[in-house]
């Protein structure tokens, strides 16, 4: 989970190779290495092909020395509520490849879901 800092202190996760003022990016924040706070989140009981279901999403924001940062993912429960810390831990797969429509070798299934703390 790699965020990109500017030089004009502006942090995005995703990282993007330019940033909102147009610069390159001068550092990059693991954020694995924070806690983040459960701003909303929901259940979806119908998921695309592969998604377990249920399939549990929330928008998270890390405070990054006083920053915020945004992120949207799976939660590992549909135990939470609002205001919960979470923290990501990595999945090596979120989806069934073989259930795509694209070869299972031609994409990357894995990545973060938030588990609270």
């Amino acid at each position: 989970m790699e965020a990109y800092r500017y030089a004009d202190g502006t942090i995005t996760y995703p990282g993007h190779p330019v940033g909102p003022d147009g610069s390159e990016p001068v550092a990059t924040i693991d954020l694995r290495e924070y806690i983040a706070e459960v701003l909303t989140w929901t259940t979806a009981s119908v998921s695309p092909p592969g998604v377990r279901e249920p399939n549990h999403l929330a928008i998270v924001e890390f405070d990054v020395d006083g920053t915020p940062v945004r992120a949207i993912g799976q939660l590992t429960t549909g135990d939470v509520a609002i205001g919960d810390e979470v923290r990501p831990v990595y999945c090596d797969q979120l989806r069934d490849p073989s259930a795509g429509i694209r070869e299972a070798d031609s994409q990357e299934w894995d990545g973060y879901r938030f588990k609270p703390v």
